[in-house]
């Protein structure tokens, strides 16, 4: 009888302590559950017949105004470029081809032409070619870029006209590398990679 009520004692207090400490795990996963939205980097550079497109204008950047914007997020704050910076590309959501980013700021790509935002159309012929470059691999003649989804520290090169692989791969060499610098800097706008705002539902919702 006395080793009976023993066992049942240790049995109790077994059990009290797994249950004690799946309380206590879970009630830390309810404390520091967070939302964190897609937000990292790449580096890309258009070159038109040799001359490396700009972008100049206010047109082509994302102003912080429109980035702090409640309600959902719009095309816009999914893939754009800020403060005159116009080698760097800011991913906030997930699945962004290059052709999206490229129609965020009024340009066009398909898999033999690319279109600027004036409308002018260069379309690959007997004499030019769209000649794609992405991390170092040249995919001219190969496959279009135009539906990949960009991916951290993509470095693009997008060339049309009628040159030659030394120049292909010269204006390859002038895209930068920052996109590591920016992911580990702050960014200058929140455009939906803020920290989201999580209710008591989303808490209870990731405890299991």
């Amino acid at each position: 009888m006395k080793y009976s009520a023993f066992a049942r004692t240790k049995w109790f207090l077994f059990t009290a302590g797994l249950v004690l400490g799946a309380l206590i795990i879970l009630a830390i996963r309810f404390a520091t559950y967070h939302v964190t939205a897609t937000h990292y980097h790449a580096n890309f550079a258009v070159y038109i017949n040799g001359q490396r497109e700009e972008f100049k204008g206010p047109q082509y950047y994302e102003e912080v105004a429109a980035c702090v914007a409640h309600g959902p997020i719009q095309p816009a704050q999914r893939a754009h470029m800020h403060d005159n910076i116009n080698s760097v590309i800011h991913v906030h959501d997930d699945g962004v081809t290059w052709n999206q980013f490229f129609n965020n700021i009024g340009w066009n790509l398909g898999p033999n032409f690319i279109q600027d935002s004036q409308q002018h159309l260069y379309v690959e012929d007997d004499t030019n070619k769209l000649n794609i470059v992405l991390n170092g691999q040249n995919l001219t003649d190969i496959t279009s870029i135009a539906d990949q989804t960009i991916k951290d520290r993509d470095r693009l090169l997008i060339s049309y006209g009628n040159i030659d692989s030394k120049t292909v791969d010269a204006e390859y060499k002038s895209v930068p590398a920052t996109a590591k610098h920016y992911d580990e800097s702050q960014d200058p706008a929140s455009c939906a990679g803020q920290m989201q705002k999580v209710t008591v539902s989303d808490r209870f919702h990731h405890l299991f």
